[in-house]
Formats: C-alpha cells, structure tokens, sequence
C-alpha cells in the first residue's frame, strides 16, 4: 500500500511542534501501526533525517507505553472501518485502505506534556498509583487459590479493573484530560479484595488529591475514556470510585466519624 502521514513534529517541551507529511509506498497489510512507523524510520535515517520518536516496548498490548492518537481517535482502534478495540501496537495496516492519509499525533493533556515528537510524559500516572495503589498485608508467598473465598461477582470485577496497562488512552480521550478511569480501575481492584480493605479508605483520598494535583480534569461522565480503553475497563469503574469517595467522606482510618 501507498500510505500518506501527518506527523506531530516537536523537538522537545519547549517547541511549538507542527503536523509534518511523509508518503510512505510498499507498507503491508499485515504490519502493525509501530512497524509501519519502523519502516518510515528506516527511510528518514537513510536520508539523514531525524527519526520520528515514538513509545514502544513489549508489542503485545500488554504494557501500555504505546500510544498515539490516530485519525483524532487514541490508539486508532474505534476510528478505522471495523473498529477494534486496541493498543496502537496491535493495530494493523490493514484497517486502513490503499493510499489512506493518516494523522498521527500524541496524546494532549495538560497532565501528559510532550517530550519530543509522540511521545509524552506520564510520570502522573505513576504518581497517582503511589500514592494509594498498594496494599500493607503482608501476604507472604502466594495462597493456594481456595485460601481465601471471595465472591465470584467481586472477583470478576477486580480481575476486570486489573486489565488495566495505565497507557493513558482514557486522559487522552477524555475532553476535559480526566484520568477518572485509570484511577478508578485501580481502586477499584483493591476495594473487591479483603486484601484491599485496610487501606481502602485512605486510598481513594489519597489517589484522588493526587489526580487532583497532577493537573488532570474533573470527570463529566462523557464515557469517550471507555469507549477507547484498549482492555475495555468499564465505566461503572467511575462509579465505584465516587461511592468509595463518598463514603470515605464519613469515615476516618476505616472508622465511622
């Protein structure tokens, strides 16, 4: 295939960065979106042009660094003719048709600032998780699986809530840069778990001042974050989480005020 692109140009924090256009002729059907970036590389650092920076590490869909918006859509999966639901390394070329123009650009949050080209800083997120996401049980080596009984409903629930890769796509779709259904997904985990409940109190506070602090927006319940998240962390996640927030609004160190 022919494939035309306009790419998010930025040197570093500091630039204004600018949509640049590349055409890109012999792209496969069967490579990922990355491997198609891969091969646009190759031919820029033949030509000794700088190379366009992207995040990438396992290629599987299972770490979450991927991640561009594609066609105005983050990860590109919902905007294509068959929708998908995935990460940007899972997306293949051929979802899209023989000399499509495709616009790539990185994810813009006020939360997630831009480092060079596609790729932004996330940090936030990881400030978010230590501030609660854990758990102070000392739980020891691994339980046999019939150790602890645990209702298959609230199981099913934190195994969902756990898909979670913290890629962003959620802030990234989200109008007001919201970062509720990442958060969410991990209180969410922990408070279906006995291992979960010592903290759990504190942990929606303190996770949620932190999102606060990191600068994302407040949720409006639009429901674009779902609509995107590659592993399909469900909204009522959001839900969860204000009734955790509420509640803990009446009670201190797991105790009733």
């Amino acid at each position: 295939m022919k494939i035309n692109l306009r790419i998010w140009r930025q040197r570093n924090a500091d630039d204004h960065g600018r949509l640049v256009e590349y055409t890109l002729d012999g792209v496969s059907g069967d490579m990922s979106f990355l491997e198609m970036l891969d091969q646009l590389n190759e031919q820029l650092t033949e030509k000794g042009e700088d190379p366009v920076a992207f995040d990438s590490d396992c290629r599987e869909g299972i770490c979450g660094q991927c991640g561009v918006v594609i066609n105005g859509v983050p990860h590109g999966g919902q905007g294509v003719a068959q929708p998908v639901r995935t990460t940007t390394c899972q997306l293949h070329m051929r979802s899209f048709a023989d000399g499509s123009t495709i616009t790539i650009e990185p994810w813009k949050a006020a939360a997630f600032p831009v480092l060079r080209d596609l790729v932004v800083d996330r940090f936030a997120l990881d400030r978010v998780i230590e501030a609660g996401g854990y758990i102070s049980v000392n739980t020891g080596a691994a339980p046999d699986a019939h150790a602890v009984q645990i209702n298959k409903k609230r199981a099913d629930r934190a195994f969902d809530a756990a898909t979670c890769i913290g890629c962003g796509a959620c802030v990234a779709a989200c109008p007001n840069g919201s970062a509720m259904l990442f958060t969410s997904a991990k209180i969410t985990h922990l408070a279906m778990l006995p291992q979960g409940q010592p903290e759990r109190v504190l942990r929606v506070k303190s996770m949620v001042a932190e999102q606060d602090a990191e600068g994302f927006g407040g949720c409006t319940n639009i429901g674009e974050c779902a609509a995107v998240c590659p592993k399909g962390i469900p909204l009522e996640s959001i839900s969860q989480l204000n009734r955790d927030l509420i509640a803990s609004l009446f009670k201190h160190d797991g105790k009733e005020d």
